[in-house]
């Protein structure tokens, strides 16, 4: 009499370890060589990423000048009654803020 969970009579391994054998076979499958893209080098992967954050640094100044001075101006436009006057002034504004600091970071970026 077989214990259930143990196998089947036929002589199939338990399906806990069936189990486990295929996770491992995706495992595999999934990260040949422990997560590195195949061909590059570990400089390569370094300026990779230092490139991706560089740019996620750039367009993040970018955006927080455009929506920081619309908010700006739409909270002065609430509270002063008028036409959108304020936020397009403010939106300009942080927009101008915006490209500035981005021209700043690519300078000090080029400089490294």
């Amino acid at each position: 009499m077989s214990v259930p969970g143990d196998g089947d009579a036929d002589g199939r391994k338990p399906p806990r370890d069936r189990l486990k054998e295929r996770l491992e076979e995706l495992d595999r499958r999934l990260n040949p060589q422990d997560g590195k893209p195949k061909g590059m080098s570990e400089e390569d992967l370094r300026r990779r990423s230092t490139a991706l954050g560089r740019a996620l640094r750039l367009s993040t100044e970018l955006l927080v000048g455009v929506f920081g001075g619309g908010l700006i101006g739409w909270l002065l436009d609430r509270w002063f009654g008028t036409l959108p006057l304020f936020l397009v002034v403010f939106l300009l504004l942080g927009m101008a803020a915006g490209i500035l600091n981005a021209v700043r970071g690519a300078r000090e970026m080029s400089k490294e």
